[in-house]
């Protein structure tokens, strides 16, 4: 855990932490720090605070003493000079006819250097510029390019709400706007309402995004069917703000539009699909072996058909046959071929029954 405090050194400006060390100021409190481009005059906003080691960059840099009535005074003295150098540096950008726009001048505490903010619509070269201010103010001096937020949180000015802008009041750090937002929130498209002062979408559209977020989820979409306490009907409008869903409900040939609030609201909702546990998606991730192909020329046999057996024995038919005929199938079968043969040599002898005597006869022999 670390000690740290933050401070602030313009009005709206970004929060910087430094280490308090054995001084402890409280807010409020005026201090001088060192900062990276020399000493500078803050103001204390958040008092003394313990925070985690990853939320802060290393090494934090001490603060060297609070401020007192002479700091304070010279604090005063380097406002005024700045409204000067203002107007000396706005003669010398006309003088070399220079395409920008001169926002800021800010003189670090020490006097070491000498800051000129300004916007342009594209780089311009102002090495001759430069050389012409440090001539003149005998310091270091250095000119940065800013956008069009920056120059408005600069200037201040009153945005189309009739308050003072959010940037040049209490925004520290600009957020990220989309036009989605916009759209989110049902608002106008038009860019002169949804624009601030600096030209850029405006940043209190921010504001209400994760309200309009979370709400959403919790309501029809639009030309969704849904059940109401007067009959079935279609959404045609929603109001996130208060909460409530215009539906068309139908009556017969006819509908009526009313307003329900969510909650008398019903309407299908698809399930939530169950996230499968690690060792699930590891099982359906992984494929089949996959078959070695079959050769060219070759037809892969097909698999085996599995069934089961019945309970039941059927008889076999050919034991039914058996028993009507009167042949058992352990009694031997005697050969008939040569009888076939002998009948097949003779087809043309006339008395066959002295044929098949003689056939008889020579198989007798032949046995013996």
């Amino acid at each position: 855990m670390a000690t740290i405090i933050g401070v602030r050194f313009k009005n709206a400006g970004k929060l910087y932490y430094f280490d308090p060390g054995e001084l402890w100021p409280v807010p409020g409190n005026f201090v001088i720090v060192e900062t990276a481009r020399g000493m500078e005059y803050g103001q204390v906003i958040t008092g003394v605070r313990e925070v985690s080691d990853d939320l802060i960059t290393p090494p934090l840099r001490a603060i060297l003493r609070i401020a007192n009535e002479r700091d304070a005074a010279h604090a005063e003295d380097n406002a005024r000079f700045e409204k000067e150098a203002y107007q000396i540096c706005l003669r010398k950008i006309e003088e070399h006819r220079l395409d920008m726009k001169l926002v800021g001048v800010e003189q670090t505490f020490d006097n070491a250097k000498l800051l000129f903010y300004f916007t342009a619509n594209g780089r311009v070269d102002f090495r001759s510029l430069v050389k012409d201010l440090a001539s003149v103010f005998r310091t270091r001096i250095e000119l940065r390019q800013i956008g069009v937020r920056d120059e408005a949180k600069m200037l201040g000015g009153l945005g189309p709400c009739g308050r003072p802008i959010c940037c040049g009041s209490f925004l520290g750090d600009f957020q990220p706007v989309s036009i989605k937002m916009a759209k989110e929130q049902n608002l106008s498209l038009n860019p002169t309402k949804i624009s601030g002062v600096c030209g850029r979408l405006m940043c209190c559209l921010k504001y209400d995004e994760d309200h309009y977020e979370q709400t959403r989820r919790n309501m029809p979409k639009l030309g969704k069917d849904v059940e109401t306490a007067e009959g079935y009907g279609t959404v045609i409008d929603l109001n996130v703000l208060k909460e409530t869903v215009t539906v068309r409900v139908r009556k017969g040939d006819n509908s009526e539009i009313k307003t329900f609030p969510v909650a008398e609201v019903r309407w299908f909702k698809p399930p939530v699909q169950p996230v499968p546990k690690p060792q699930e998606q590891e099982k359906s991730s992984r494929k089949p072996p996959r078959k070695p192909d079959a050769p060219a020329g070759r037809s892969q046999p097909a698999e085996p058909f599995a069934y089961a057996e019945p309970e039941t024995v059927e008889e076999d038919p050919l034991a039914v046959l058996d028993e009507d005929v009167g042949v058992g199938l352990d009694e031997p079968v005697y050969e008939t071929e040569p009888l076939t043969q002998e009948l097949e040599e003779h087809a043309g002898v006339p008395d066959w029954k002295q044929a098949v005597a003689d056939a008889l006869r020579r198989a007798q022999d032949s046995g013996r």
